[in-house]
């Protein structure tokens, strides 16, 4: 009988320590799922917070874009309207020196005759005389 009473303590003690095992397993599960759950929950704020980083640095970088972009049509416009005076500039002396030079002709071909310069010289001294 003490052999059948040992066997007996040492199975309620294999089911105690087996219960105990389980018990154990079931708290490290439980213990791991919330590990899991605290890890997925890390993961997705710094997924959320690499989103938003990414999304402020692009529109960081549009902004500078469009800044840089507006100084260069601004730039540009200058730039236009400078070439545009230089260009009028250029046209207005060398309509200038046409002008001259078909003045010029004119005189010439009204001054080649004596009489033509005769009458205009007294045309003109009788306007001055008058004014």
């Amino acid at each position: 009988m003490g052999a059948i009473g040992e066997r007996e303590r040492s199975i309620e003690d294999a089911l105690f320590k087996a219960e105990a095992a389980k018990d154990e397993m079931a708290r490290l599960t439980n213990e791991n799922e919330q590990l899991l759950k605290q890890a997925r929950a890390e993961r997705d704020l710094i997924l959320k917070e690499a989103k938003q980083v990414k999304d402020q640095i692009i529109s960081e970088a549009k902004n500078a874009a469009h800044i840089e972009g507006n100084k260069l049509i601004e730039k540009a416009k200058i730039e236009i309207n400078s070439q545009k005076a230089i260009a009028m500039a250029d046209v207005k002396n060398q309509i200038s020196t046409l002008s001259l030079d078909i003045a010029e002709k004119v005189l010439r071909k009204q001054f080649e005759d004596k009489q033509k310069q005769d009458a205009l010289v007294a045309d003109l001294l009788k306007e001055v005389k008058l004014n």
